[in-house]
């Protein structure tokens, strides 16, 4: 065990929790204040940054470097549908459920700034809002932590460095980052980062579900309810992570798709299946056709820091624990099959389920203008998730398969991240059971606590991912360059090509 790494970033939390009860109104503002100076200062580099990552994983991937196997020779320790289960828990989690709802309908009532007055025709702004959607949820958001980053840390677990955050370094420092203070700071740096990119959602979670069961049964929206919903939240990801990868999580993982996938089905079903289909076909074609317009957008800085640059912000702040758990679970699989398995078809996946329930919305709002977006502007993320729940048939099932699909989301994702912080907070070997438990009580706990001053806590909690993701945003800008040159090596290793 890193008693320092363990200590400062747990400290780190303490403090914050602290801050927040006893000064929440100081705290807030001092966040606020960090949010805006991070997002203008660094959010043009955090959009060259996941976009390029994206660009260069893809030729990589499909090269003749493509066929470089990672981690061995050993056949791969998960079958393919239990591996990209896995990996999808890594980052969509619940927010995905309400966002995919609520993020659509913003855009198609009120379009991307860059797209504003020219979207010609109903049909065309629900490309453009799915599209955007996409942008910002889909390729790009995968890459960072799936593709290259991913790469770089098999290749330092092949030559015995552990699968921790440092050994992103690994390529440029040597053998010096195992024992430098640096590679503490990166340590403490990244498991800030995604502990507050997992708090924040837990405790937004907690407020979403209270929201929709008492839209559904009636029951009080209460600090008791919402707090009582993190803790059992807390208690399944406990178990599932004390049962191990090839046990607790992987099976969570698996019930969380299959669950997933029948709300969908649902949900197009009941709704307009054809509307949906034709609505993902002309996204899709927005998408391939305006990807670097919408990712590389600079024209409306404080819309950016509220859409594209918080997203790729948050999803950075994930990308070196998320490259922790791929590396992880990937041993024996190639280049290729690692960024199609972690990054193409997790995307793809997120699109359908955007265009599924997020698709649905819309055409429920076209049908009877204000019926989501009403809510949406009135309530917030929920309110969009329930409108859409409530326009349908067998609104109470779809309601709870919805509140059950959230919650599975989370759980997932809160065992997959309490396990790579306890990866990150150990030298080497499996993350002993008590740090697992450790870091996945201690994050339940903190979601609790910040619900406890209200959304204030939560909200400064999610700003503050934006706030964190600077620095790793530094620790990882090195793989663009630093994984094509291991994974060069390795293809002359395994004589794919001749230079050696």
């Amino acid at each position: 065990m890193d008693v320092w790494v363990l200590t400062v970033s747990g400290g780190l939390l303490t403090a914050f929790v602290i801050a927040a009860l006893t000064a929440p109104t100081a705290t807030g503002d001092a966040v606020a204040a960090a949010f805006t100076w991070s997002a203008g200062a660094f959010g043009a580099y955090w959009q060259v940054l996941l976009t390029a990552t994206a660009a260069v994983a893809a030729v990589l991937a499909f090269s003749r470097y493509g066929r470089v196997r990672m981690g061995g020779t050993d056949a791969p320790e998960f079958g393919a549908f239990r591996w990209v289960a896995m990996v999808l828990t890594t980052l969509l989690a619940a927010g995905g459920v309400f966002w995919a709802a609520a993020e659509p309908i913003a855009h198609y009532t009120e379009a991307p700034p860059q797209y504003a007055g020219t979207v010609d025709g109903p049909m065309a702004a629900v490309a453009t809002a799915l599209a955007q959607s996409f942008t910002h949820w889909g390729l790009a958001a995968w890459a960072i932590g799936g593709s290259l980053a991913t790469l770089v840390m098999m290749r330092g677990a092949e030559k015995g460095m552990p699968l921790r955050p440092r050994t992103l370094l690994h390529p440029v420092m040597g053998e010096r980052v195992r024992t430098h203070w640096l590679g503490s700071a990166v340590d403490i740096a990244c498991v800030a980062a995604v502990v507050a990119g997992t708090v924040g959602p837990l405790g937004f979670l907690g407020l979403q579900v209270s929201y929709m069961a008492g839209a559904l049964f009636g029951t009080a929206d209460s600090y008791a309810a919402q707090a009582g919903i993190i803790l059992g939240l807390t208690a399944v990801a406990l178990v599932s992570l004390l049962s191990g990868l090839s046990r607790g999580i992987q099976l969570l993982s698996r019930i969380n798709v299959w669950v997933a996938l029948a709300l969908v089905l649902a949900i197009v079903a009941l709704g307009s299946a054809a509307y949906v289909a034709d609505a993902y076909l002309q996204a899709s074609a927005v998408y391939a056709r305006e990807f670097a317009t919408m990712a590389l957008f600079r024209g409306d800085t404080e819309w950016l820091a509220y859409w594209t640059v918080f997203f790729f912000g948050w999803f950075l702040g994930y990308a070196p624990m998320m490259a922790i758990f791929i590396a992880r679970i990937s041993r024996g699989r190639t280049v290729r099959q690692i960024f199609v398995g972690a990054t193409v078809l997790p995307a793809l996946i997120t699109t359908v389920w955007f265009s599924a329930l997020g698709g649905t919305g819309l055409y429920l709002e076209q049908q009877e203008p204000g019926a989501v977006s009403g809510p949406y502007a009135e309530d917030g993320l929920p309110a969009a998730a329930m409108a859409v729940i409530q326009a349908l048939p067998y609104t109470v099932a779809l309601g709870v398969v919805m509140i059950v699909v959230s919650l599975l989301f989370f759980a997932s994702t809160l065992d997959t991240m309490s396990y790579t912080i306890a990866a990150a907070s150990m030298r080497g070997g499996e993350p002993l059971p008590w740090v697992r438990a450790f870091w996945c009580v201690g994050m339940g706990l903190a979601g609790a606590a910040l619900l406890g001053v209200g959304d204030g806590g939560v909200d400064a909690l999610q700003s503050f991912i934006v706030v964190a993701a600077v620095p790793v945003g530094l620790i990882m800008l090195p793989t663009l360059w630093t994984a094509p040159r291991l994974v060069r090596e390795m293809a002359a290793e395994q004589g794919i090509t001749g230079n050696r």
